[in-house]
């Protein structure tokens, strides 16, 4: 007949693992093995027997002993198992990128040398971490995966783990329908599982395909061998969350909740993402606000996001707290989120602002240059009559071949040239401008003419209706308004009334003469 644990028994058992789990880890920290210590089996049997117990809880304590320095004991083994496994996998790695050009040399190498490993693995455990080793060359870990999938699955069939690989890497390739290929052939040799599905509601998260992933995520409940895990509902926020379905999301939190599982740092990563992609501001504070208040505390993945957050609701005093906190990182790794505060001071008011935005671009290789980027330092420098540093940034747009393709950001050029009186200065960057494809308006010209005006410059002012007339730009009623005005200025009476017959022909209403 078994015997019934009493709680004093169990309570005591409790004590005693937590101090055995304690002991153990210190022992890990200084590269001890607590069974490999005669010191440390010395004070758990003086534990044991200086312990009042009855003898039947001195059976169980026996028990639990042994049973704990088993565990201790092959610790060692199963790590030196892992170590040769990933040697083994980490060498065949090297051999296949010497042959990544050539399937042939691939397919050379892993009979030669991948056979005997993937044989003595049968739980598909070297596959599986090959796979995961060539995660940064997903076209070659795919045919690694064919190839496995169609030469030795006759004599070592496949596992769930090795399929679940295969979706995900199918997913980093954007090859859906692989993907779902692959889950159906697992499928019919009864090898679902809740990785599985995960992997190809991931898949379908990648993608965009939100609808689907929750489909699929239905069908997962529905199966009694397979349970959402708190993975599987941080797929589907993460889905929702591109799609900006704040509702779904939230319904996804609260059913986790009613599941009595606990939120992860991804489950507030995910919902945090979704909200900083739905512009709700609000709600992404009260998230970040639940993880410092409670559990699990931010990580710096959730101080990224705020800091993107902050950046993009324009909060630049939240904004630089935060960096503050990730400085080190953001200046070495993170050159999308020094963008992203950039363009978050150059919307801003903030009277050192451009002092700033220079500090922070002194930070962005010469190789992450976005010409978008440099369109907004162009209208940076020129809504702050910077003209020397505007015309900068412009002279290393043309020579980088970018362009500006809004008449919003060449009127903010051509306005910081009006207020500074520049016409040379004006003059040469539309000849420019034209000759490298930029957006050209009729503001440009019509610039050009009040300048020339002012300074008495008529002769100038007048060739710029050739300049019109060359790239297909007619006068409109403004233009002849623009010379009507000039020619009065200066008493040029003769020019001002074929002006106003123009104006006639052609069908503007002339000024009362």
């Amino acid at each position: 007949m078994k015997r019934v644990w009493g709680l004093s028994e169990f309570a005591q058992a409790e004590q005693f693992l937590l101090k055995c789990r304690n002991i153990a880890y210190d022992s890990l920290k200084t590269r001890k093995i607590i069974v490999k210590s005669s010191i440390s089996a010395r004070f758990v049997r003086e534990y044991v027997t200086q312990t009042p117990c009855s003898s039947s809880s001195q059976t169980v304590w026996s028990s639990i002993i042994s049973q704990f320095l088993d565990k201790c004991g092959t610790r060692s083994a199963e790590s030196k198992a892992d170590k040769y496994l990933r040697e083994k996998a980490s060498e065949l790695r090297e051999e296949i990128l010497s042959h990544k050009d050539a399937m042939e040399g691939i397919e050379r190498v892993l009979k030669e040398k991948g056979v005997s490993l993937f044989r003595r693995y049968t739980d598909g455990s070297a596959v599986v971490e090959l796979l995961t080793q060539l995660k940064s060359f997903p076209v070659l870990a795919l045919e690694v995966f064919e190839w496995r999938r169609k030469q030795l699955d006759y004599a070592s069939p496949m596992t769930a783990e090795e399929y679940t690989k295969g979706v995900v890497i199918a997913g980093r390739l954007k090859n859906v329908a692989l993907a779902v290929e692959l889950f159906k052939e697992a499928s019919n040799k009864q090898l679902k599982s809740t990785s599985l599905y995960n992997a190809l509601m991931s898949v379908y998260s990648y993608n965009g395909l939100a609808m689907k992933c929750q489909s699929l995520f239905r069908e997962l409940k529905s199966i009694s061998t397979c349970t959402p895990s708190i993975i599987t509902y941080n797929i589907l926020i993460s889905a929702f969350g591109r799609l900006m379905l704040v509702d779904h999301m939230d319904a996804t939190l609260r059913e986790i909740r009613n599941q009595n599982l606990s939120p992860t740092v991804a489950t507030y990563k995910a919902l945090i993402a979704g909200y900083i992609t739905a512009w709700m501001w609000d709600e992404m504070d009260k998230a970040y606000l639940i993880m410092k208040e409670g559990s699990p505390k931010p990580d710096l993945d959730i101080h990224l996001l705020m800091l993107r957050g902050y950046a993009n609701s324009g909060k630049l005093e939240q904004m630089e707290q935060m960096y503050e906190m990730v400085r080190n990182h953001v200046n070495h790794k993170e050159f999308p989120l020094i963008r992203v505060m950039i363009c978050a001071y150059c919307r801003s008011t903030d009277v050192a602002r451009v002092e700033k935005v220079e500090e922070l671009l002194r930070l962005i290789p010469d190789n992450e240059y976005r010409p978008w980027l440099n369109v907004i330092l162009i209208c940076l420098y020129a809504k702050q009559d910077l003209l020397e540093q505007m015309e900068d940034s412009i002279n290393e747009a043309f020579e980088r071949n970018a362009y500006v393709t809004t008449t919003r950001a060449m009127r903010c050029i051509i306005s910081s040239y009006f207020r500074q009186n520049a016409v040379d200065k004006l003059a040469v960057f539309l000849r420019r401008a034209q000759h490298a494809g930029w957006k050209v308006c009729r503001s440009l010209y019509h610039c050009k003419m009040v300048m020339y005006s002012s300074q008495m410059r008529l002769a100038e002012m007048e060739r710029v209706l050739d300049e019109m007339d060359q790239v297909n730009m007619h006068c409109s009623k403004k233009t002849f308004w623009i010379l009507y005005k000039a020619y009065q200025k200066y008493g040029q009476r003769s020019k001002l009334e074929q002006v106003v017959g123009q104006m006639f022909k052609h069908g503007y209403r002339g000024p009362l003469t």
